[in-house]
């Protein structure tokens, strides 16, 4: 089933309002889930890149601290503080 079908679904559906609290508590479970994944996955080191909204584009930084939720990165333009889902890991160890 792809994601515009699930959509679909929510949007037409006639859920309850039970049931529509029971879609959002999975989304918010698979979403911590995935953070923890991240976070696990992650060193102080490793080069990342996340998008932007401030910037508005792609910014690539460095982990320098791992904290339960966020991570702070260095980039050129200073520190930030990064939610931990956002962050995809740059595998290429040329690019350091």
């Amino acid at each position: 089933m792809s994601i515009q079908t699930v959509n679909a679904e929510i949007l037409q559906g006639n859920f309850t309002n039970d049931q529509l609290s029971s879609i959002i508590d999975s989304v918010k479970y698979a979403r911590s889930r995935l953070t923890r994944h991240t976070i696990r996955s992650l060193q102080v080191g490793d080069n990342v890149n996340f998008d932007s909204t401030k910037l508005g584009r792609n910014v690539t930084g460095v982990v320098t601290k791992i904290a339960i939720k966020y991570v702070t990165v260095r980039t050129v333009s200073g520190l930030w503080k990064v939610p931990a889902n956002m962050l995809t890991l740059i595998e290429d160890k040329e690019y350091a």
